[in-house]
């Protein structure tokens, strides 16, 4: 199959400066709503590659995820959430970029044209065969990504990819490619709207399913979450009161000994047994 970039095809509108403020909202809107039937076609690809990730974090492996420019900062945002989420160390869930810390915010000119860079930031957290690395990106032909996953296959390290173009080079490096094809963007080329949505739905899918997967969650609760402001103490104390059938201020007392919802509600079921 020839390799085609979708993500770079026309748009299908045309005079967008001629458009009123109405009219473009809701054509972006409009584009919008397709990304979720996108998605909703690779989830069996999406199964593959989360069954992989669960079976080698029970072996005490991690989760990278590896891209440039928007790719890049998603998987840092998604790796970011996961502690606060889900309760677990910074380390579980690694989002790395092209350029560095830097790059989070300001582009750096060229960093993800080096095919080696990926690799060796990679190596900075002594990755393993236990670890799985996914490499995130639209168009599927960055190097900066593409270069860490060909060292990772090398050394017999799980591979993944996100990206929105079919029979790309990062799928054909890739061991469980995910390929979302949204089509053409709203604005030609502007890989960090529908694209960039697929790629967050996603990385949502991911990272949650593999919590749960880990136990990270008590019936749809977040019972791990840290409790780092006044909104989350309340809504594990809310957790509490519902689990448990107790008022407000034991669910408090309980939470405020042992700074753990599910700490909380396990420690008080064997009080009471």
């Amino acid at each position: 199959m020839d390799f085609i970039k979708t993500t770079e095809q026309d748009s299908k509108y045309d005079h967008l400066e001629k458009m009123t403020v109405s009219e473009l909202l809701t054509n972006i809107n409009n584009e919008d709503k397709t990304v979720p039937f996108a998605v909703s076609k690779v989830i069996p690809q999406i199964e593959k590659l989360v069954s992989e990730i669960v079976i080698r974090m029970k072996n005490g492996g991690r989760l990278f995820y590896i891209g440039a420019g928007t790719s890049g900062r998603l998987g840092i945002v998604d790796a970011s959430e996961c502690p606060p989420t889900f309760g677990v160390s910074h380390d579980l869930v690694v989002g790395l970029i092209a350029g560095g810390d830097t790059a989070i915010r300001k582009a750096v000119e060229f960093a993800e044209d080096d095919t080696h860079q990926g690799w060796k930031d990679l190596q900075e957290h002594s990755i393993s065969e236990n670890d799985t690395v996914i490499g995130i990106a639209a168009s599927g032909t960055t190097p900066y990504v593409i270069g860490a996953l060909k060292e990772c296959n090398n050394h017999n390290i799980l591979t993944g990819c996100i990206t929105c173009n079919r029979n790309s080079p990062l799928s054909n490096v890739s061991k469980l490619p995910i390929e979302i094809i949204v089509g053409s963007e709203f604005v030609t080329g502007s890989s960090r709207m529908k694209a960039g949505t697929a790629q967050k739905l996603v990385l949502n899918m991911i990272s949650t399913a593999v919590m749960i997967q880990l136990g990270k969650v008590k019936g749809n609760k977040m019972v791990d979450m840290q409790l780092s402001n006044h909104k989350l103490v309340e809504r594990g104390e809310k957790m509490i009161m519902s689990e448990l059938q107790v008022s407000q201020q034991i669910a408090k007392k309980l939470l405020e000994k042992h700074k753990n919802v599910r700490k909380a509600i396990l420690n008080y079921d064997k009080k009471n047994k």
